[in-house]
Order: C-alpha cells, then sequence, then structure tokens
C-alpha cells in the first residue's frame, strides 16, 4: 500500500517540477523533506506496532504456538493492526497523525506541502492538473482512512497470552570497576540489586519511542513554526 501510494506523492513531486519557477522549486523540496519524515515516521511505527505483539495471542486459537502472525511479521497486512488502538491508543494516535499528514488534512505538514504546490500550479496557469492533482488526493484519503477505521472502530483479535499470565521476571543490576570496565569476564563485578517485572512492563526501545515522538510532534506542530 505505501509503495503503490507514493505513486501519488511522485505526481505532486513532478508537477512542481514542471512548473519550474522560484516557488514550485521551493513547494518541491519542502514536499520531499516532509514526505521522507512522515514515511519514517510511518514504518518505525509498523515496526513498533509489530515488535508489541509478542505479548499476544489470537481468541480464538489455542496459544501454545501460535504467535500473532508469525509468518507477517512486524505488519505486513492490514488485518493485523485491526484495533490496535486498544492495544497501544499512544502508537495508534500517532500513526493516525502521519496518515493524516500523508492525506493532506489541515493543520498536519502534509496539507502545507500540498498546498504550496498547488498553489504553484494554479499561479501558472495549470488549472486541469490542480484539479486532478485534488482528485487523486482524495481517492488517496480513501485508503488511508481506511486504516486509520481499521485501528479505531473495531475490536482487536487478541489476547494476552495466558502462557505468560503469571510469569514474573528478574533483572540484575551490576557494577564493574574503572580499572576492569571494559574486561566482560573480570571478577571484580558485584551485585547491586535485582528488580521483579512482568512481561506487560517491557515497552517499545528509547529509540523508537523518542524517534516517533519527535517526528510526530514535527508533523503536528508545523502549524507553529510555517517559516521557510
Amino acid at each position: 500500500m505505501f509503495a503503490y501510494s507514493t505513486i501519488s506523492h511522485v505526481g505532486f513531486i513532478l508537477l512542481a517540477l514542471s512548473i519550474n519557477n522560484t516557488e514550485s522549486i521551493q513547494s518541491y523540496i519542502f514536499y520531499i523533506l516532509q514526505y521522507s519524515l512522515s514515511n519514517l515516521n510511518a514504518f518505525i511505527i509498523l515496526v513498533a506496532m509489530g515488535f508489541s505483539f509478542y505479548l499476544y495471542v489470537y481468541k480464538d486459537k489455542e496459544y501454545k504456538e501460535d504467535l500473532i502472525d508469525k509468518n507477517n511479521s512486524p505488519i505486513q497486512l492490514i488485518n493485523q493492526i485491526k484495533g490496535y488502538f486498544y492495544i497501544n491508543p499512544f502508537i495508534a494516535i500517532s500513526l493516525a497523525i502521519t496518515l493524516f499528514s500523508f492525506v493532506g488534512i489541515p493543520p498536519i505538514i502534509g496539507f502545507f506541502a500540498k498546498q504550496m504546490i498547488l498553489s504553484a500550479a494554479l499561479d501558472s496557469g495549470y488549472v486541469f492538473m490542480t484539479l486532478v492533482a485534488i482528485l487523486t488526493s482524495v481517492v488517496g484519503a480513501a485508503y488511508y482512512l481506511n486504516l486509520i477505521k481499521q485501528i479505531f472502530f473495531y475490536k482487536d483479535n487478541y489476547k494476552k497470552n495466558p502462557a505468560i499470565s503469571d510469569l514474573s521476571l528478574v533483572g540484575y543490576v551490576s557494577s564493574y570497576s574503572k580499572d576492569n570496565i571494559k574486561t566482560l569476564d573480570n571478577k571484580s563485578s558485584t551485585l547491586q540489586s535485582s528488580v521483579l517485572f512482568k512481561p506487560e512492563n517491557i515497552t517499545i526501545s528509547s529509540s523508537f519511542s523518542s524517534s516517533i515522538s519527535i517526528i510526530t510532534l514535527l508533523l503536528l506542530l508545523f502549524i507553529y513554526i510555517p517559516g521557510e
């Protein structure tokens, strides 16, 4: 879906290049930047969603070996994200904001990119191509909004794996002396403390969560810093 939807976005890029004036070149560069950010965020979110399924199994199957879509991981099928809002609302909202940016819904950054290109096209007399671009945006919105419908308006098919419901995990924190910090098998390490936690306490890595947060806020809050 992302591959074929890129054709629509390339159409906007080619429209800006075909006009070839200062305004269109600026809009072309801006469109490339915002689309790269949105696409990067979408793929990071999909990878994070795939990893988040490690706790879940299907509601209507035995849990013994039924890992969530183990043959289609992390996320390859639209029905894998059905009802994901009820699993992790923060990631679901971040993905929705990214999809709204693809569609070009104000006040998200994707709207400003499309508006700049359409404005440059109208100023150069490309009225028919502007109408075609608007029509393709409406068509593209249909399949993007279908994803949002799947995420927010349907119940998920997953449940917590009963095999790990009573499982407790232990993490150990140890320290090393400064002299032997580079030696992995040294004997100077001393046990500091142990930490008990449940499987549901395991979340996505800080690098994933930080990247998703920063890019999503850039997409959402661009309206407050719309300068060139």
